[in-house]
């Protein structure tokens, strides 16, 4: 794949992270296109892609020309309040796609560009933009930056005729690494509801799920846009405020002097074989052993660089064991590459995907159902209608089991028939054991339980 190279401070030279070449694009859509699955929930009119997502971006993106100006705040946090470095706040005055203010505070880092007709001026705090930051600042203002691409793809999207059907989505598979070890990441792009307003857009490099809609001026904008970045970590930006301009200082887009295209903070995307050649300190990554799982196998990592090439982040892509997956990005973010070159040193984003080869010790333990019932220190059987099963019918499920005796997750490992599963999961959910101990410590669990169809 081709270098590519964003501008952190465009709304429509970003040709959108890690995505689809032009020159490229016909050459994948052949190894795409058999993988590629356009679902609809419900009968509908059959829209080409590329006028699905015109229509999505027409209806609802704040920023194309034309558009009203505005004056808008918004507030990015984890939905998880433990964690407070992933906060920001956004403001952009916006009059049109040449002249717009936009200042971006957070703890680490801190950025105030005015456009003006072909000037830019940048103010900068701090040596990094965050990935996470970007991403969810490019879905506030230009919500589908690959636009472009999915533009050239063949193929039809069916939109439902009925407003409170489910999305269309667009499905994409790609390979990949370097062979040997390549790996399989998916692209999603769904669009929602009899107005096919663009509801979700997952990539490598860009992730962003658009709720909340409501009316500005002749618009529909989403309020709410949620991203998942690893296990147990999303983040969310909601505007706060957007509101008419209607009568624009121009101070507000006055700039004294430009910032040169060589000092403007921007980012570029390489292939990983680019990385490669970019690497200065990147050793091998040391597997730890498992408890369970896959001991071989292939993951990905996708990671951000900061202008002197130090990993500054790493999010998971793939794994069969998420893992493994944190412990390869731990020593990821100590790698360091040479400082990629762009007309000025660039942020650099890149897929790197790893062979793993482990072993499992200190297993978690599988207890037989006497085990298990001798540990517990509250049961139920499960109550199964009528005519669903026959009397005398045995069947088993696996619990899992955490250190404090909570059952966790119930598996149903031998296919039990759908009726019995929910039956017997239901029960063993109000289960409780007292701790399990290993080596004299309390541990998670598993736990084959017996039911008896009465």
């Amino acid at each position: 794949m081709p270098l590519q190279q964003k501008n952190i401070f465009s709304l429509r030279s970003m040709p959108g992270l890690f995505q689809i070449s032009l020159r490229s694009i016909s050459a994948l859509l052949v190894l795409l296109l058999a993988s590629a699955c356009l679902q609809a929930q419900d009968e509908g009119k059959q829209v080409t892609i590329s006028s699905a997502v015109e229509n999505a971006l027409q209806q609802s993106q704040l920023t194309t020309a034309g558009g009203s100006p505005f004056h808008l705040q918004a507030h990015i946090s984890a939905t998880d309040k433990s964690r407070p470095e992933y906060a920001a706040d956004v403001e952009e005055y916006w009059v049109s796609p040449e002249k717009w203010r936009r200042t971006i505070k957070s703890s680490g880092f801190s950025q105030t560009l005015v456009a003006n007709g072909n000037e830019i001026s940048e103010t900068l705090t701090g040596d990094y933009y965050p990935f996470w930051l970007h991403d969810l600042v490019t879905a506030l203002f230009d919500p589908l930056p690959m636009a472009g691409q999915l533009k050239h793809m063949n193929g039809q999207l069916e939109i439902p005729e009925d407003s409170t059907q489910s999305n269309s989505c667009l499905n994409l598979q790609s390979r990949v690494g370097v062979a040997p070890v390549q790996n399989t990441v998916g692209y999603a792009f769904c669009f929602g509801g009899k107005l096919g307003l663009l509801h979700a857009a997952v990539t490598p490099g860009y992730r962003a799920q658009f709720a909340d809609y409501q009316p500005f001026k002749k618009k529909l904008v989403a309020r709410t846009i949620t991203a998942d970045f690893a296990p147990g970590l999303t983040l969310s930006a909601k505007i706060t405020e957007l509101t008419e301009i209607a009568n624009p200082d121009e101070q507000l887009f006055a700039i004294d002097k430009a910032t040169p295209a060589a000092e403007q903070i921007k980012s570029s995307q390489v292939g990983e074989d680019s990385a490669r050649v970019l690497a200065l300190n990147t050793p091998e990554i040391v597997w730890p052993p498992l408890r369970e799982g896959k001991t071989s196998g292939v993951l990905s990592l996708y990671i951000s660089t900061d202008r002197n090439g130090h990993v500054r982040e790493a999010w998971p892509l793939g794994s069969a064991d998420p893992q493994l997956s944190e412990a390869a990005r731990q020593q990821v973010l100590r790698w360091q590459y040479k400082p990629y070159v762009n007309n000025g040193a660039s942020q650099m984003e890149a897929v790197l995907t790893f062979a793993f080869n482990t072993k499992i010790e200190n297993p978690i333990a599988i207890l037989t159902n006497a085990q298990a019932r001798k540990l517990a220190i509250r049961t139920q059987e499960p109550v199964i209608a009528p005519g669903k099963a026959k009397a005398g019918t045995k069947f088993t499920l696996r619990a899992s089991v955490d250190e404090a005796g909570r059952v966790q997750s119930v598996l149903n490992l031998n296919n039990v028939e759908a009726a019995l599963y929910s039956a017997g999961a239901a029960a063993l959910k109000k289960w409780r054991f007292r701790p399990y101990l290993n080596q004299g410590k309390p541990d998670r669990f598993y736990a084959d339980i017996i039911f008896l169809v009465r």
